[in-house]
């Protein structure tokens, strides 16, 4: 008699990308983020005030050199340029896993071994915080035109208090959505992953990408912690960037510890025949 060959269930292969992290994964690196902060934390919170007294400096020089109109897009854009600045509070927190000592100076003078793959991806991330911040100007100037600034004290009641204002809000809100999107995409793990591996910017961006897009749900998740924790900071007229940047950068870098690893490809034998 001739045999039958035995039927073999058909195996599921998920994307390279796909990490099975529970929801409250992002919770976890925000709590990790802070135990870091507070272990050694003379030299995060110096971090912190490094990046509030920057942040004041440029806010002070917009108003000083009468381009307050930018000031709102330049605090989005902030959260592009964000995973760039923390790269010493990602190699803090490497250090603490590896047991290697850590000080200020370790924290600033980082050497990623993508070496000078970190300042391209800065110029990439800066190229884009520049065109959202363009992309802003010319939303202004289609509904208003080509006149000048008449202040943030003027320009903040005709934005909630008159219908070309709602206008504006609503067409650079979905505007500025998409660049969000975007930036957070392809920064939240490059800058992490060119100091943790060796690679070119282009990759660590598209890995980074990647990793977002093919795990949204969670990941979004994190993307509107971050939000809400950098809105806080601004309320408190960014004095609160002292401690909510390191616990944020820290955090970070946890996230990029648990999305980095491979999973091992398992056969789903659900459909098994």
């Amino acid at each position: 008699m001739t045999s039958i060959p035995a039927v073999q269930p058909p195996i599921r292969v998920e994307p390279l990308w796909v990490r099975h992290l529970p929801q409250n994964a992002a919770l976890g690196w925000l709590a990790a983020g802070w135990r870091d902060t507070w272990r050694n934390p003379i030299p995060s919170l110096a971090y912190g005030l490094l990046v509030m007294l920057v942040s004041l400096l440029i806010v002070g020089g917009l108003f000083g050199l009468g381009w307050d109109f930018v000031l709102l897009p330049a605090l989005a854009g902030f959260m592009v340029m964000g995973p760039l600045l923390a790269i010493g509070l990602y190699e803090k927190s490497r250090r603490l896993a590896a047991g290697e000592p850590v000080s200020l100076t370790t924290m600033i003078f980082v050497r990623p071994k993508s070496g000078g793959q970190v300042l391209f991806s800065g110029a990439l991330l800066l190229t884009l915080m520049l065109l959202w911040m363009r992309a802003a100007v010319l939303i202004y100037a289609l509904f208003l035109g080509v006149q000048p600034f008449t202040g943030l004290s003027e320009v903040v009641p005709m934005l909630f208090g008159t219908s070309t204002g709602w206008a504006i809000l609503i067409v650079g809100s979905a505007v500025g959505g998409l660049f969000a999107a975007f930036a957070f995409g392809i920064s939240l793990f490059a800058i992490p992953m060119l100091l943790d591996q060796r690679t070119d910017a282009l990759t660590a961006m598209g890995t980074s990408l990647a990793l977002v897009w093919h795990n949204l749900r969670l990941l979004w998740l994190w993307g509107a912690i971050v939000a809400g924790l950098f809105g806080l900071a601004l309320l408190t007229g960014l004095l609160g960037l002292i401690v909510i940047f390191p616990v944020l950068g820290h955090a970070t870098w946890h996230a990029w510890c648990a999305v980095r690893t491979v999973p091992p490809t398992v056969p789903d034998l659900s459909e098994a025949a």
